[in-house]
């Protein structure tokens, strides 16, 4: 399997349980969602509104140094957030549409990567200011495995709460041979 082939069953993971999860929190009373449940974020809807600050910091800077990309250009629109704390929804629906578009837009960037993308360097800014330059196909496992973290936590809330979002393993989104 190629880096692209992983990033790209990645993307697909990552909307798939991104649907789980906003099924699951659909659920909730605004109460529930916004109770502070002592997480990273505080509450559920603190998590996912981080989820969707750092997937926008994060494709803004591939949106800046790949240029090429036309699948980011929706993400060119959009605003840098200033924190990754920032409550940037306090509806469920309008973040839900956000994450969704963002979804999307992930698998199209998956599809329109080049494997040269994928092994040359990314050159960007952290939140402090300071200067990186890393393989841009591992920082995209960095973006991937941090929405996956953070949905870790996600679940968590929502099982102490006696929600079910159900199956969440990525094997089970991997295509047979």
């Amino acid at each position: 399997m190629s880096v692209k082939e992983n990033m790209q069953l990645m993307s697909s993971y990552n909307q798939w349980m991104n649907q789980a999860i906003y099924k699951a929190v659909g659920e909730l009373s605004y109460a529930e969602l916004v109770e502070d449940k002592g997480a990273f974020f505080g509450s559920v809807l603190g998590t996912l509104n981080h989820n969707i600050a750092a997937d926008i910091i994060w494709l803004k800077r591939f949106a800046d140094h790949f240029t090429e990309l036309s699948s980011l250009d929706l993400v060119r629109t959009i605003a840098r957030p200033a924190a990754l704390n920032i409550q940037l929804f306090d509806d469920l629906l309008l973040l839900q549409r956000q994450r969704f578009e963002l979804d999307l837009l992930i698998i199209t960037m998956m599809k329109e990567v080049t494997d040269e993308m994928l092994a040359s360097a990314l050159v960007y800014k952290n939140m402090k200011g300071i200067e990186h330059s890393q393989r841009f196909g591992f920082t995209l496992q960095h973006f991937f495995n941090h929405q996956t973290h953070h949905r870790g936590q996600i679940t968590t809330l929502l099982s102490q709460m006696g929600a079910d979002v159900g199956v969440t393993d990525l094997i089970t989104t991997i295509p047979p041979m």
